[in-house]
């Protein structure tokens, strides 16, 4: 979506939205993407690489930027996939998961024997998601509801987490990185796909957060991390393992 998220994740979905989710995911205050790029907000005056604070209400009307077409081109879902290594029957949870975007890829790749859980902060997200996953017949597919600062999944109990234009949104990056790393099944990895400091796309850039920046937060959380080399237009791919 033009700005997975957070719905927006964490935040995205996260106010945060807590999205590896739309374009600007689900954390709106959690799970949400961030916001979506051409869309001008006000923000004030911040540090860089602070929370963008930011609700993703709505879901129909942010659904014309997530969704559209031409985000394909940019955001390069397939790729981003790739990059995940994901294999049938795993669970995948998409923090961030907005109104769906990576939803019918996810549910491709852990097919019908795995599941994946959609995660966002926002309500009329979720409630969006749920409608999609029925009407797009995703029965692997499980919308919830998140907070900002938990992604609430089970201790040792997914194999992939996805967040995609949120991790900017998330309010303590090192604290939710050690609960990802709790909720990481043995061989689990965490995919953060965010905006470069010199992408035209995405949030202001002084609420960007450098791909060095999320590499030293996943490991202060306690996980292995390194960029990994797929050439997205926009973005970097940064993936934190368990140890």
């Amino acid at each position: 979506m033009p700005p997975r998220p957070l719905s927006s994740l964490l935040l995205g979905l996260f106010l945060l939205p807590l999205g590896c989710g739309a374009p600007q995911p689900p954390v709106a205050a959690a799970p949400s993407p961030s916001a979506a790029p051409g869309h001008g907000h006000d923000h004030g005056h911040h540090h860089h690489g602070d929370p963008l604070v930011h609700r993703f209400q709505k879901a129909e009307d942010w659904a014309k930027d997530f969704d559209d077409p031409a985000r394909d081109a940019w955001q390069r879902p397939a790729d981003v996939i790739a990059a995940m290594r994901i294999e049938p029957g795993m669970t995948v949870a998409d923090l961030g998961a907005g109104t769906g975007y990576f939803e019918p890829y996810l549910a491709r790749a852990v097919g019908p024997k795995g599941r994946v859980l959609a995660l966002d902060i926002e309500p009329d997200m979720v409630r969006y998601l749920k409608e999609r996953a029925a009407r797009e017949q995703l029965t692997n597919v499980a919308p919830a509801l998140v907070t900002g600062d938990d992604p609430k999944l089970p201790a040792g109990g997914v194999d992939r987490v996805l967040i995609v234009d949120t991790w900017h949104h998330i309010p303590e990056r090192v604290a939710y990185a050690a609960k990802l790393r709790a909720a990481l099944a043995p061989g689990g990895a965490v995919c953060i796909v965010d905006f470069t400091q010199e992408s035209h796309r995405g949030p202001p850039p002084e609420h960007r957060v450098p791909k060095e920046q999320v590499i030293a937060e996943l490991k202060g959380g306690g996980l292995t991390a390194e960029a990994i080399a797929e050439e997205l237009p926009d973005q970097f791919i940064v993936v934190g393992k368990r140890q």
